[in-house]
Order: structure tokens, then C-alpha cells, then sequence
């Protein structure tokens, strides 16, 4: 477990956007049990070389004409349980963090690992939502 005193601005970062935290297993599945609509879900992490992108990238997406319905979070290496409930809804992929998810009437219908994000500018991770927004949403 990270300190709560590290992670909260990178918390803060999505939540000041309307990205919801998700703490528990029983509010992931709230959420992603739902079987209308879409659903992005961030995979928040501590990690700087890719979480660093990942979020500004979310919140450039975020200004795209279409969007998701529901915005949600989880933080790996925080809430360990939402978040181990939150990748049984992303399977096949393997556990990933920072990753992105987005759900439509129940299905994974896009997402990025960590090696879609790694590496790439907040720019290209948004441009790469905003395609899936437009597809999905």
C-alpha cells in the first residue's frame, strides 16, 4: 500500500475531472455490472513513467464531443480489492496499471495496457480515446 499522502493528488488529478473512485469490489461491480451504456474505467497507478500521461491524456479525452456515461477509477497498489475485481471485468488482458478501459452495455469493448500508454504523450493516449469515444459512445 502506497501512502495515502502520495497518492492523493494523483487522485485528485481524475476526481477534479468527474472520474469517480471506486474503492471496494462491491462498487466495481455496481458500475460494471450494468448492462446499458458506457463505462471508462481508469487503472490509476503511483507509476511516473506511464501513470504521468495516462491521466492528462484521460482529461484531454474527456473534452472530445462524445464520452462515456460513467467515469470511474480504481488506484492499484491502493485499493487492492476493487481493483482485483476491476481486471476479473477486463479478461482477457492481463493485469496492467496504469490502464484504460471502456465498457459498452456490459462488454470490453477497447482498451490500453500499459504499453499502449507507456512511452506516448498525453496527446496520442487522448487522440487514441477520442477514437473509441466516437466508435462507442
Amino acid at each position: 500500500m502506497y501512502p495515502a499522502e502520495l497518492v492523493a493528488p494523483m487522485s485528485q488529478e481524475l476526481n477534479a475531472i468527474g472520474v469517480e473512485s471506486l474503492t471496494t469490489p462491491e462498487a466495481v461491480s455496481n458500475v460494471l455490472d450494468k448492462t446499458d451504456g458506457t463505462v471508462l474505467l481508469v487503472v490509476n497507478s503511483v507509476c511516473g513513467c506511464a501513470a504521468a500521461n495516462a491521466r492528462p491524456g484521460v482529461r484531454i479525452a474527456l473534452g472530445n464531443d462524445k464520452v462515456p456515461a460513467t467515469l470511474t477509477t480504481v488506484f492499484a497498489g491502493v485499493d487492492r480489492e476493487a481493483t482485483a475485481k476491476a481486471r476479473e471485468f477486463m479478461l482477457p488482458y492481463p493485469p496492467s496499471s496504469p490502464s484504460i478501459a471502456l465498457f459498452k452495455d456490459g462488454k470490453l469493448v477497447h482498451f490500453l495496457e500499459r504499453h499502449h500508454i507507456e512511452g506516448r504523450s498525453a496527446e496520442i493516449i487522448a487522440a487514441n480515446l477520442k477514437m473509441a469515444f466516437d466508435e462507442y459512445c
